[in-house]
């Protein structure tokens, strides 16, 4: 097996004792002779990072659309919508002794704004109606998108 590591013959004669010779100075040499002709090779061939540039194409020059066509493709897609009445933290102990009746105590406070979130992520708060003997959410006030990216960052 050669040893990629090795020294050219100049320094080996420059001061350090070779340990072997005969087959292993040969691998050597033809180790360091392959690698020179292939690093002679690289250099003297600019086709090859013109051949590679090649791969990626120019972006070309798109007109600008109007904003209204590109909102227009995503008005279709389906969002989860959630209004959170409140949270709370319960031991599997007490998750498996609720039976019907039971009351679960949540964090959030009687007459306090509800949370809308929209995928997993708060956008409003509200205040709970009926409309039609149906839930509804009254909207109260809208999350700004600085005030969603600075709740991000806590």
């Amino acid at each position: 097996m050669s040893d990629l590591n090795a020294k050219p013959d100049a320094e080996l004669a420059a001061g350090e004792p070779q340990l072997a010779a005969g087959a292993a100075g040969t691998e050597d040499d033809d180790a360091m002779a392959d690698w020179a002709s292939a690093l002679a090779e690289q250099n003297d061939n600019p086709e090859v990072s013109a051949t590679t540039a090649g791969v990626f194409q120019p972006l070309s020059k798109v007109e600008p659309t109007s904003t209204r066509n590109d909102i227009d493709m995503i008005l279709d897609i389906p969002v989860q919508m959630t209004v959170e009445l409140g949270r709370t933290k319960i031991a599997i102990r007490n998750l498996l002794q609720l039976a019907q009746g039971s009351v679960v105590e949540l964090d959030g406070l009687a007459g306090e704004p509800m949370d809308v979130l929209v995928n997993g992520c708060l956008i409003a708060q509200g205040e709970v109606v009926v409309v039609n003997d149906k839930f509804g959410i009254r909207l109260t006030d809208i999350i700004t998108p600085s005030e969603r990216i600075r709740k991000l960052n806590r």
